[in-house]
């Protein structure tokens, strides 16, 4: 087992996500120490599952929120406790083995090195990938290009990312949005306007089919209406401070790039 981290933890939201939480806390454990697990109401049998785990396992802490209130909420759950417990630093990943645990150590380490920035994984999808889902993230990343004058977000919905945690805390308590599906887009715009800078780094993502387990909670409708709101008072935020995002984009012109893009292995 890695040795444990006193400022940066592993941070894994689940609601029904079936068993394969059970399999992307075994891989998270087996590279980073501690992971930290926000059971968002869920109903199959995890919590209890996962509890016993922790039982075993003094790197992993599961916290069982009493009804399910979306993955923004139970990432902030997991947010106020590391900032009680003097973490500095969150890795969030989901729970459903959609995202590559092997990574965790190269975002920890970036994370490391950049500790004023956002570590963000850009999505390298494979075949089995659901084209309607491809197609559609390109309509947000635009929106989160144009909301935050190209600050540099890779990609504005994927959730593989480690944050700095008293910034994220500092937007999440000022606004009563980004509790569910719009938390990722909106966390990246709003600690843009901050100007946390952001790194990329591309990483493949899987799409597990559902009798190989996989889990899917998004719905087309209600989360692509979710996000257009999103964007709509993005939107009005974004030109609400144009001006300033402009006079900090020409002061800036001459200094060092923003953000940094790595290619994955």
């Amino acid at each position: 087992m890695p040795s444990r981290s006193a400022t940066h933890l592993v941070l894994i939201p689940s609601f029904n996500s079936g068993p394969l939480v059970l399999d992307t806390v075994k891989a998270a454990r087996a590279r980073w120490d501690p992971v930290w697990v926000v059971v968002d109401g869920s109903t199959d049998g995890t919590a209890e599952a996962l509890a016993a785990a922790a039982a075993t396992d003094p790197g992993l802490r599961v916290m069982v929120l009493p009804r399910n209130q979306g993955k923004g909420a139970a990432v902030l759950h997991g947010l106020e406790a590391a900032a009680a417990a003097g973490f500095t630093h969150v890795l969030a990943m989901d729970a459903d083995g959609q995202h590559p645990a092997d990574r965790i150590p190269e975002f920890m380490a970036l994370s490391g090195t950049h500790p004023e920035a956002m570590v963000l994984g850009t999505p390298i999808f494979g075949p089995e990938a659901p084209i309607e889902r491809v197609r559609g993230r390109r309509i947000s990343n635009f929106c989160t290009d144009l909301e935050t004058l190209w600050h540099g977000i890779g990609d504005s919905l994927f959730g593989f990312r480690v944050y700095p945690v008293r910034p994220l805390l500092e937007v999440m308590r000022a606004h009563r949005w980004m509790r569910r599906y719009d938390f990722d887009a909106e966390a990246a715009v709003r600690l843009s306007w901050r100007q946390v800078p952001a790194i990329n780094v591309a990483v493949p993502v899987r799409y597990l089919r559902p009798e190989e387990g996989g889990v899917s909670h998004f719905r087309y409708g209600r989360d692509n209406v979710l996000l257009s709101w999103m964007h709509l008072r993005l939107g009005a935020g974004f030109l609400l401070r144009l001006p300033w995002l402009l006079a900090h984009r020409v002061g800036a012109a001459a200094g060092p790039a923003p953000t940094q893009r790595l290619s994955g292995r």
